[in-house]
């Protein structure tokens, strides 16, 4: 399933999807079993999945912020 996701365009998931990928994918890395190439590819694209998700949070924070503003 992990190589089906690493497919599929980060623009693409969900916050959830990404969030999920991204947990898994630093699990793979911490257990030491990739090679350096692999781990390269690896650290790529959990550094697109983390700007996907910080982008998402951004954006949900601004939403709630503007929702919570008194109108004048």
């Amino acid at each position: 399933m992990a190589e089906e996701q690493e497919q599929t365009d980060v623009a693409d998931l969900s916050y959830e999807e990404a969030r999920q990928e991204l947990v898994d994918l630093v699990a793979r890395l911490e257990g030491g079993q990739a090679g350096l190439e692999e781990s390269m590819r690896l650290w790529q694209r959990g550094e697109a999945l983390a700007s996907h998700c910080e982008a998402w949070l951004d954006k949900a924070e601004a939403s709630l912020a503007s929702e919570s503003t008194p109108d004048e």
